[in-house]
Formats: C-alpha cells, structure tokens, sequence
C-alpha cells in the first residue's frame, strides 16, 4: 500500500524529529481512515464496476462531479507513478551510479548520471511496468504478491538489523556543484540520548534537490506513500467480489501500514543520529544485517507502487471513456483485448506518464500530486456523505461503521491539508476541478445513473415545505400563485409566457383536463403526455409545474386541480383561463423562437389544433361556471384574451420613445353605477399590472392608469386622492382622467326603461356592498349599446399599449344569466388587443412596513 516504508520513515523522521512525524502519520490516516470508511460504505451498496472512486463518485454525484473527479484522478495517479519511477532511478543512482567528480566507474558504480540518462532509466523501468499491465491484471496480482511477500521479508530483516547491528559510523558522500564533500553519520544502537535529539523537529536542505524542507513539503513526499490505499478500488472492474475484497483488503493495508509507519520512526529515532538520516536515505542498507536484501526490497516497493499507481489509472480513464463523458476525445480509451485487459488505456496512460517523466525531480511534482489525491479523497467523502444525508431507501450499505460526522471530517481534514501543504496547487486544482465540472455540465449528455442533488432537492424541499404554514401568511408576503389551464398548448404558447412572467417568483402550474373516463381504459393515458409536457416547459424556459387531471367535463377537471394542485403552503391562489371565443385557434408553437431555432421538428405529441367546424369541448354556460366556481372556492380570476397576439419580443425592443404601455382600468365598466377605485378587486387589479411591469423584460413598460371622471364630480380631488393611494402602494403609474358622461349617458337612459323589466328590488342594496362579495343582479341591465360605447372608451386611448388591463365583474348570480354575461365580456374587450380581465377576492397590497 505505499512506496518503501522504511526509507519514507527516514526521510520524514530525519527532517520533522519523531513528534512531528508520529503527528503527520496521524493526520495522514485520519484523513486516509475516514476516506476509507466512505469508500467502504460506497462499495458495499450495490455493484462496482470498473474505474474505482471514479466509479463511486460519478453513479453518487452525477457525470459533471465523476467525469471532472475521473480526470483529476488520473492525473493523479498519472503523476504518482512518474513519482515512484523517478523515486526508483534516484535509489538505482544512489546504488550504481559513478560519483559526482569521477569520470569512470569503480566496482558496482558504472552507471553514468546526468538528467538525460536519468531520464533513460526512468523510461526504461516505465517500460517494464508497461509490459506487466499489458498482459492483464492477473499477471500484475501475481507481481505484486510476490513484491508484497519481498517487502515483508525486508521488513522482517530490517526490524532484526535495529537490534542485531553494533553501533557504526556511516560516511556519506553528498553532491557538491563541484564533486562532492563526505559527512559521517552515525548508527548508535538504541540510545536515549539519540532519541532526545531526535524529539523535535530539524528541518533542512533536502540533498537531492537542494530546496529547504518545511512541514508541508515533508508532508507532502511522506502523503503520496500512502495514497496506495485506493490501488484496491482501482481494481474494482478485475475484482471478482469487490464488495467483499475492497473493505477487507483496504482497512488491513491502512493498518498495516500506519502499525509500520510509528514502529520504523521510533526505532529510526533512537538509534540513528540526525545527520543520518537527513543526509542518506538509503541508511538501512548499511546498517542492515543483509544490506542487499534491503536494496532489493526498496526497488521491490517502489516499482510494484509505480505499477499500481499506472494500472490504476489505466482502469479509470477506461472507465470515464466507456461512460462517454468526453464523447470522441476519448474512444481510443474504450478499445479492450480479447480477455477484457483496456490496453489502449494502458498504453495512453504510458505515454502520459513519459510526459510527465520530464519534469525531473520528484520532490518537484510531490506537491500537485498530493493536492490532487487530497481532492478526490474529499469528494469520495463528499459522495458517501450525500448519499447518507439524502436518507434515500436504497443507500443501506452491509459495511455501516461510518455516519455523516465521519464523512465531514474526512472533507475537512482533506481541504486543511490541501492549503497547508501548497496554497498555489489547492487553488490551480479547485480551478481545474471548477473548469472540467462546467464543461461536464454544458458538453456531456444526460445520464441514467441518478442524481444525487434531485434526492438532496427533494429531502430539502419536504423538509422546508413542512415548515411552510398557511396560518402564518401574512398579505405583506402575498405572491400570485397561478394555475393556468391549458386545452392545447399549439394555441396557448405566447399566453404560456406571459402568465410566466405574472408569476413574481410564486407557483405556476399548468394544468389541463383530459377528457376521457378511467374505467373504459386500459391503462392512464396521461402518463405518455407527461414527458411531452415537462420538454415544452424546458423549450418555453418557464418555471412552471404541469398537472394534468381526467374528468367527464372541463368544469369537474378545472375543480379537481383548483383542490388538488400545489401542495402545503404552496397553491394556486390564482386561476388563469383564456376567453371564450369564436376565434380560430392559431398553431403559435410552430412559428416560437424556442422551437424555430431548434434543429429537430417540433417532438412534442400534442394533437392538432381544433378545426373551426369542430366543436368546443366545452359550453359558454360551463366556461362562466368555471369562473363562478373559482370565485366560491376564494381564488382570484384573469381571463386572458388575444394574448396569442401579443409578441412581447417587438413591443419591448420599439425604440425607446415611446417605451410600451400597460393600460390599467381599475373600475368596473359593466356598472357604472358602483364604479369604485379602491375596493379589493380594484386593488388587486393594480397588483397584478404592477407585478407584470416589475419582471425583468417589462421593465421598461410605462403603466397609465385611467380615471373615469363625470361632469361636476371634482375630477382633480380624486385624482389626488387616486394619486396619494399609488403613493402609499409605491407604484408609479401616470394617471390620465377620462371624461365618460357621454357613456354612463346611455347606461342611465337604459335603467328609466329597461329590456328585461325593472330593476330587481336588491339591487340597490347589492350596489352599495363591496364589489368581490357582490353577485351582480342587474346584469341585464346594461345595455349592448353601453358596452359597445365602453368599449370604444378604452379604445380610443392612444397610443395603442402593449396590453390592457380591465375589470372583471363577478359572474350572476343567476345561471340563466351567464351566457348574456359572457356576451358582454367579449363586446367589452372586442377589438382591444392583448387584455387581461382580472378578478381579485384577496387583500393582497400592504402599505405596512
């Protein structure tokens, strides 16, 4: 599991003293304790395949987090395996190597040094472990068994040699620029006061680089002996049982090697002197009973770490090519042998590795190296501890000694020691990670792993929905919550967006009744609509809902989804229709921009427009039915008309002067008689208008509000009384006075002698109630010369504005009525353009703080 433990320990007892190394080795498998616990916990919940903690990561956090983490995992395992190479020419050299000053060898030293023929050993002992991985993973489990059984045995030897040698001196001979100068070191035996002198801490120049050592740089070299931990998970896709070996084999190693790590520092500390240890790392072959089994068992570890770290990433860029996260950039990756062995892996992650072998020294690339292993571990973290907090059913992994505090504090102490040890490489690799995880989320395609933030969403939005009260609303607080109902949306695209942009940040549904009976099917049939539903919302870019519903009649569908929709404190308090009509229903879905820009035809299985000669699915009286309905279950109503027309793209980008209206209309125009600015509908009326112009692409709109003014009646006093309200409600709006005696002229003429017979005896009394309670009984009494004239009225304010905003009476009382009262909404509104009919039963401004 790691890289020669005995000359590692040497290295950072020598330079951080035995106080600061038992610390590094406890921080070091505190860190390596809790990521294994969260692999442990990941491999035993369901099937591994191959790729490892990359495997893990993408089927927990999704394509963006694996592919990104997949990468810098095998950079790093990359880099690793050019580390242990570069690690293994250094202790070949340092065995064989003619003395810096000689010009030709004496005895064992003939190999020649200098970067370039470094450079030859490296590739050639790369090529080797190229040779091992090419023929399979079974031929690399046999090598690195038979290193495992050479490392114990020189282990075994050096433990021995601690107690069997006699006190020695050691002469070493250090590179100098020019030749090279000799130091002795010494091999006390067990001694006190070696050991007193080896407590604290003695950092200084490393010899075979010539930086100045510190904390974090040991730290560093000492981290990357023991990243070997993941070699076992690598391995996941040639593992016959993973779920079984990678607990068992991973926490034995960790053991294991944290056991030999403390034993061989407190045995170096009270027998060898400083000066030994600081200036010879390779000590223990003079000092060993059996000096070139020492030899043997250090290149043994080394290489068989090099080995690891190249097949490992060799399984993980198979793994991320099979997934096709990078689509062609890496297809070459996916190509096996006839046993399943991903040579081109293999053979990719060779050349990679070669390149890397350029950067000389290896204290020099310790640093990334270890960042990177650092970040992964923290994600692999990350992943366990998402899966334990989304409480999903199906996370129950056999392996159970971990919780999320273990998972936190892996995250935590990987992140502390990633700044410790190179500030520079934790940001370059945050930033790294950062670009490959937008890239991944823009690139990539859509995978059928899962997503782990849907169930972190959903385990967040029940908990907050819960804590969501409906008792502790408040009017200050109030938001329009929309259902629009919806026949077809091939006729309702641009109402779609409008009602969108109505919204405010508060609920929209759309919803839509199917006409049909469940016990004569087979099955639901609004099951198939469903997809095509969710895609027009993704197409539209509107943050909507959709509920569909079956029903015998528009009229029951409509109430079901005024009952049902929303959930908790989240419901419709607001139902959007369109009117009702003789229009021909025009296909706006084919000519939207969301759907003329794409490059397929429009995929969405919504069925043709309805033929004029077709029948409508529903009657006049059961349309007015449904607005009355939603008035007694205290919804607020807009019936929407010509607003297929309206295309907001151009009316927003007219020049600027003059910039587009919205005409607002606060009274009553159908009783002219009770025409009143300030009642609830009237204000609600003025919400949902100022609401409209505060969404961003209306914001350059301009609102004018109309004041319908008599003869005689002090028109200025109510507009400064109009004019303080707006005050108080902070909505700006330009208030235009509008004489209409000449209409409510003919209003008046038509009560002295009415067509339906007198006026009926409650009526005087309805007409002084508030108009949201009121069911208007003297329908009938305005005439259609009346309307045609208010009509005229809104019509003749210029210029033209974008859309209208009118009044909404409520329906009558009686149901007789409702077809004359639908009659008279639409000679109102004929001709108008983009109007909104508004309707308000809730208090819904505040001019509290």
């Amino acid at each position: 599991s790691s890289a020669s433990p005995p000359s590692l320990a040497g290295f950072v007892v020598g330079h951080a003293g035995l106080y600061q190394a038992l610390a590094m080795f406890a921080v070091a498998y505190f860190i390596i304790g809790m990521t294994v616990l969260s692999v442990c916990a990941i491999a035993t919940n369901g099937a591994l395949d191959a790729g490892g903690a990359y495997y893990m990561i993408s089927r927990a956090l999704g394509p963006e987090f694996g592919g990104s983490i997949g990468i810098m995992f095998f950079l790093a395992n990359v880099c690793g395996s050019a580390l242990y190479v570069l690690g293994l020419v250094e202790a070949v050299v340092d065995s064989f190597g003619i003395p810096p000053g000689q010009k030709a060898g004496t005895g064992v030293h003939i190999l020649p040094q200098s970067y370039w023929y470094e450079l030859l050993y490296g590739t050639v002992l790369l090529a080797l472990c190229l040779l091992v991985c090419l023929v399979g993973a079974s031929i690399y489990a046999k090598a690195t068994f038979l290193i495992f059984l050479i490392v114990v045995g020189v282990l075994g030897t050096i433990l021995v040699s601690f107690f069997a040698t006699r006190p020695i001196g050691v002469p070493i001979r250090l590179p100098h620029f020019n030749g090279s100068e000799t130091e002795n070191g010494s091999f006390t035996g067990f001694s006190l006061a070696t050991l007193r002198d080896n407590l604290g801490g003695g950092y200084g120049v490393d010899y075979t680089t010539g930086q100045m050592m510190s904390f974090s740089s040991v730290f560093a070299v000492m981290f990357n002996g023991c990243t070997g931990i993941m070699a076992g998970s690598n391995m996941s896709g040639d593992l016959k049982r993973p779920s079984y070996s990678i607990p068992r084999g991973t926490i034995s190693a960790v053991l294991f090697t944290y056991l030999v790590y403390n034993l061989l520092a407190i045995l170096m500390c009270a027998t060898c002197n400083r000066t030994l240890l600081q200036k010879d790392y390779g000590f223990l072959r003079d000092i060993s009973i059996f000096p070139p089994l020492v030899t043997v068992g250090i290149y043994a570890a080394t290489l068989s770490a090099a080995m690891s770290n190249l097949i490992g990433a060799s399984r993980i860029l198979y793994a991320v090519a099979r997934d096709d996260l990078f689509g062609r950039a890496l297809a070459l990756a996916k190509k096996t042998s006839a046993s399943g062995n991903p040579v081109m892996a293999v053979i990719l992650s060779w050349l990679v590795v070669q390149l890397v072998l350029f950067s000389g020294k290896l204290n020099t690339i310790a640093g990334v190296v270890t960042t990177f292993f650092l970040l992964v571990y923290a994600t692999v973290n990350l992943a366990c501890l998402a899966l334990e907090w989304a409480s999903a059913p199906n996370f129950r992994p056999t392996f159970r000694y971990f919780t999320w505090h273990t998972c936190l504090l892996g995250i935590a102490g990987c992140c502390v020691m990633m700044f410790l040890i190179s500030p520079v490489s934790a940001s370059a690799s945050l930033g790294f990670l950062l670009l490959l995880l937008l890239a991944l989320h823009y690139l990539s395609p859509s995978s059928t792993w899962g997503y782990i933030s849907q169930a972190l969403i959903f385990h967040q939005v029940r908990k907050y929905l819960l804590m969501l009260d409906v008792r502790k609303d408040h009017v200050k607080f109030w938001r329009p919550q929309m259902l629009l109902m919806v026949q077809n949306p091939r006729g309702s695209a641009r109402l779609i967006d409008f009602v969108n942009d109505l919204k405010k940040s508060g609920l929209y549904v759309l919803g839509h009744v199917e006409l049909q009976d469940l016990d004569m099917l087979p099955s639901d049939p609004l099951q198939p609509q469903q997809d095509s539903w969710l895609s027009l919302v993704d197409k539209l870019n509107v943050k909507a809902f959709v509920s569909l519903t079956l029903a015998p009649s528009v009229r029951h569908g409509v109430r079901q989804l005024l009952f049902t929709s929303g959930l908790g404190g989240m419901r419709p308090n607001t139902l959007v229709l369109g009117f009702y009509d003789d229009t021909v229903p025009q296909d706006g879905l084919a000519r939207h921009p969301a759907f003329v820009s794409a490059r397929e035809e429009v995929p969405l299985g919504f069925p043709p427009l309805r033929a004029p000669a077709d029948p409508k699915l529903l009657s006049a009286r059961e349309y007015v039915g449904i607005v009355a309905d939603a008035l007694k279950m205290l919804r607020n109503v807009l019936l929407a008309r010509q607003l297929e027309s309206l295309d907001k793209a151009w009316e927003l980008r007219r020049a600027a002067s003059p910039p587009p209206a919205i005409h607002v209309w606060p009274v009553n125009l159908l009783r002219p008689d009770s025409a009143r600015y300030a009642d609830t509908c009237s204000l609600f009326l003025l919400q949902m208008a100022c609401v409209l112009n505060m969404a961003r692409a209306w914001r350059r709109a301009r609102l004018r509000l109309f004041l319908c003014v008599e003869a005689g009646a002090m028109p200025h006093a109510q507009e400064e009384k109009l004019r303080q309200l707006l005050k108080d409600l902070r909505i700006q709006a330009q208030i235009q006075l509008v004489p209409w005696d000449a209409v409510t002229r003919l209003h008046w003429q038509t009560r002295r002698g009415p067509p339906g017979g007198p006026a009926p005896a409650g009526a005087v009394k309805e007409e002084e109630e508030e108009g949201a309670v009121n069911f208007p009984a003297n329908a009938t009494q305005v005439s259609d010369e009346y309307v045609c004239a208010a009509n005229k009225l809104v019509l003749e304010q210029s210029p033209a504005p974008a859309v209208r905003f009118l009044y909404l009476p409520r329906p009558p009382a009686d149901t007789s009525l409702y077809p004359l009262y639908l009659h008279q909404l639409e000679l109102l509104t004929r001709g108008l353009g983009p109007t909104v009919l508004v309707h308000g039963v809730s208090a819904v401004t505040s001019t509290q703080l």
